[in-house]
C-alpha cells in the first residue's frame, strides 16, 4: 500500500469529540467500561465498521479490525507488528509526521488528516486518518480509517462544475485567476521554470450581433466553437514544451490563453497569430455558415513583480489597442505607449481641480509689425504647472480639456486673465501705442456656453477696450460656420472683438466664404512659411510657397482682412514676407513665448534680439 498526502490538521485545529465511540469499545490493551467483558469488547472492536488499529507507543500495530485489513487491501493477521504511519502514509507529509508523533508521545491530543491511498489492485481511496490517545491507558493510540472517496468524488464533481463554464466545458473565470495567482508566486519559477508568464486576452469582434440576429443557443454554439478551435491551437502550441497553454473562458465572448514558463514575446505572438488564423475560417452551425474574427492583447513579462490584476490590466489595455487600432489582429503590450495612456488619464481627471486650484498661468508671444519691427499685440498661451509632470504646454492638455468640457472654464479664465494683463500693460506704459491681446478659442466654447456673454463680462471686469482684444479660432471650425456659432462671431464682431483664423492654409482655405464671416485677420500656418527657409547661402524659397502665400495675402488684403505669418525663425524669411506685403510676424525670430514681465521690458525697448528673447 503506498499513498501521497493532501493536508493535514494540527492537533490545535482537530474535533476533540471525532472519537468518543472509543469509550464503548475499547480495543485490547485498554482498560474495559466497568461491569464490560473484555471478550465483548474485543467483539465489538473487531465487527466495527470503521477501519481502526491499537499502535504502541513505539508506532507498531499491536491488533486490527477486519475493516481496517479490507480498506488496505491485505490480511488482517499480516498488520500486527506493522509500522502504522506506513499503513497510512502519514511519514510523506512533515506536518502530519511531526504531529503523530507528538500524539504517541502523549504531547498531542489528536491528529486527523486526508490521505490517498493506492490499493494492491492500483484502485486509489481517499481516507481520513485519526489518531487519538487510547483514555485511560496509557498504553498506546487508537488509529482509525475512514474511506471518504466516495465524497472527495462527489466534492470533485461540484469543484469542476464551479470552476468550468457550462457553454464551452473551458475553466471559467475562477479557475482561471486561480492558475495565474499560482503561476505568478514567488516560487513558481524555483522549480526549473522560466520565471515568466504570459497571456492572450481575445475578444470576438462584432459577436453581439450574431446573438441580436441569430438568438442566444446560435450564439453559444459559436462560442463552443471558438473553444474547440482554441483548444486545438493551445494543444499544438503545447507540443514539445513543457506544458500546455491554458484556455478559458472568461465571461461573455472574452476568452485567456494563459502561457505559464513562457519563453518570451515570440512565443506569445505565435500562439496569437495561431489563434486568429484558427478564427478567420468559416463556422457551420445550424445551417449557416458565420465569419468572424478577433482581436487580441498579448502580454509576456517576469513573474517577479508582477499582480494576476496588473496582468490583467495590462492586457485589457492592450486588447483595446487591438480593437482601435482596425480589429482582427493582435497587439503586443507597449509600456511607452501605456505611460503616455495612464499619463492621459491622469492629466483628464486633475484637469478642473487644476483650474481651481490655480495651477494655470499665461505666457505671451510678440506679434510684431513687419514694417517696422513694432510690438503689435501678443498671443496668449496655456501653461500647466502640473505637480507631478512639471510645465505643460497646450497640447499636452488643451485636446483633453476639449473632450472632458473644462475646456469652457479654463476658457472663461484665459479670457479674464489675459485681459487684465493687456489693460496693466496699457495703464504701464501709457507713452506708447496699446497692444492687442489674443486669446484662442475653441469649439465647444462656442457650443458649450455663452462665448459672448463671457467675453463681454472679461472686458467689464477689466475695463479693457474691445478692440485691444483678438479671438483666434482654428480655420475648420469657421468654415462652415451656421447657427449659433455664426451668430457668436457677427455678435464679437459687432461689439469691436477681432476675430482670426488660426493656421490658416491647412483646411478649407475659402477666400470667397471668408467675405461672408465676421473675420478680420488670417494666420497663415507655419508650414507655409517653412517653405522660406534658407539653408545654405545662396538658396531661394520654394517657388510653389511663395507664389501661394503671396496670393493668399493679396486676395485676403482685397477683403479687408490683415495677414499674420507663424513660426517666423529667420531674418530671410521675414524678409520675403515683409516684401509680400504680409502683416505681422510670429515667431522665435522675435521672441519665444515669454512672461508678462518680459512683455514690460520689450515694450519699454521695442527691440527684439533674434533667436533670444
Amino acid at each position: 500500500m503506498s499513498g501521497t498526502s493532501e493536508g493535514s490538521t494540527p492537533a490545535a485545529d482537530l474535533d476533540r469529540s471525532a472519537i468518543t465511540e472509543s469509550d464503548e469499545r475499547r480495543p485490547p490493551g485498554a482498560r474495559p467500561p466497568a461491569g464490560a467483558s473484555a471478550h465483548t469488547y474485543r467483539s465489538v472492536f473487531a465487527a466495527a465498521p470503521l477501519a481502526m488499529a491499537v499502535v504502541d507507543r513505539d508506532g507498531l500495530v499491536v491488533s486490527a479490525n477486519d475493516a481496517l485489513g479490507t480498506l488496505l487491501g491485505t490480511d488482517t493477521a499480516a498488520l500486527t507488528g506493522r509500522v502504522a504511519a506506513d499503513l497510512v502514509d502519514l511519514t510523506a507529509d512533515a506536518r502530519a509526521w511531526h504531529a503523530y508523533r507528538e500524539v504517541l508521545r502523549g504531547r498531542q491530543a489528536k491528529l486527523r488528516c486526508t490521505r490517498r491511498l493506492k490499493q494492491p489492485d492500483g484502485r486509489t481511496v481517499w481516507v481520513q486518518v485519526t489518531v487519538a490517545p487510547l483514555a485511560e491507558s496509557g498504553e498506546g493510540v487508537l488509529l482509525s480509517v475512514a474511506d471518504i472517496t466516495a465524497r472527495r468524488e462527489l466534492q470533485a464533481r461540484l469543484r469542476h462544475l464551479q470552476m468550468h463554464d457550462p457553454v464551452t466545458r473551458l475553466p471559467n473565470r475562477t479557475l482561471f485567476f486561480e492558475r495565474l495567482t499560482a503561476a505568478l508566486e514567488a516560487d513558481a519559477h524555483e522549480q526549473g521554470g522560466t520565471g515568466r508568464v504570459g497571456l492572450c486576452y481575445l475578444d470576438l469582434d462584432g459577436f453581439k450581433a450574431v446573438n441580436d440576429t441569430l438568438g442566444h443557443r446560435v450564439g453559444d454554439r459559436l462560442l463552443a466553437a471558438v473553444a474547440e478551435r482554441l483548444t486545438r491551437v493551445a494543444d499544438e502550441a503545447g507540443r514539445g514544451r513543457a506544458g500546455t497553454p491554458l484556455v478559458a473562458r472568461l465571461g461573455g465572448d472574452e476568452f485567456a490563453v494563459l502561457v505559464e514558463d513562457s519563453t518570451g514575446t515570440d512565443q506569445l505572438a505565435e500562439l496569437a497569430a495561431a489563434a486568429l488564423t484558427a478564427l478567420r475560417a468559416p463556422f457551420d452551425l445550424a445551417g449557416r455558415r458565420l465569419s468572424l474574427t478577433a482581436s487580441i492583447g498579448v502580454v509576456e513579462r517576469h513573474t517577479a513583480g508582477t499582480t494576476a490584476t496588473g496582468l490583467m490590466q495590462a492586457a485589457d489595455t492592450t486588447l483595446y489597442w487591438a480593437k482601435a487600432d482596425g480589429k482582427g489582429r493582435w497587439t503586443l503590450f507597449d509600456p511607452e505607449r501605456n505611460a503616455h495612456l495612464m499619463t492621459r488619464q491622469a492629466l483628464s481627471s486633475a484637469l478642473r481641480p487644476a483650474i481651481e486650484r490655480g495651477e494655470f498661468a499665461l505666457d505671451y508671444q510678440p506679434l510684431v509689425g513687419m514694417e517696422d519691427g513694432r510690438l503689435r499685440g501678443v498671443e496668449a498661451l496655456a501653461r500647466w504647472h502640473h505637480p507631478q509632470f512639471g510645465t505643460l504646454a497646450p497640447n499636452r492638455f488643451i485636446g483633453l480639456a476639449e473632450e472632458d468640457g473644462s475646456i469652457v472654464p479654463l476658457g472663461r479664465w484665459a479670457l479674464v486673465t489675459a485681459c487684465r494683463q493687456a489693460r496693466r500693460w496699457q495703464l504701464d506704459h501709457p507713452g506708447e501705442p496699446p497692444i492687442f491681446v489674443s486669446v484662442n478659442v475653441a469649439v465647444r466654447q462656442v457650443w458649450d456656453s455663452d462665448l459672448v456673454a463671457d467675453v463681454a463680462d472679461a472686458l467689464a471686469r477689466t475695463d479693457l477696450a474691445p478692440h485691444l482684444l483678438q479671438l483666434e479660432l482654428t480655420e475648420s471650425a469657421v468654415m462652415g460656420s451656421a447657427g449659433r456659432p455664426l451668430e457668436a462671431l457677427q455678435a464679437l464682431s459687432d461689439m469691436g472683438v477681432r476675430i482670426a483664423i488660426d493656421d490658416f492654409g491647412t483646411g478649407y482655405s475659402n477666400l470667397a466664404y471668408l467675405s461672408r464671416l465676421p473675420v478680420s485677420v488670417l494666420k497663415l500656418d507655419g508650414s507655409f512659411v517653412r517653405g522660406f527657409q534658407y539653408d545654405e547661402p545662396g538658396d531661394r524659397p520654394n517657388p510653389a510657397d511663395e507664389v501661394v502665400v503671396e496670393a493668399m495675402i493679396q486676395l485676403a488684403h482685397r477683403l479687408g482682412l490683415t495677414v499674420t505669418a507663424e513660426c517666423v525663425e529667420t531674418s530671410a524669411q521675414a524678409t520675403r514676407l515683409r516684401h509680400i506685403g504680409c502683416d505681422t510676424g510670429q515667431g522665435w525670430l522675435y521672441s519665444r513665448p515669454v512672461s508678462p514681465d518680459r512683455i514690460s521690458e520689450l515694450l519699454a525697448t521695442q527691440s527684439y534680439a533674434v533667436g533670444n528673447p
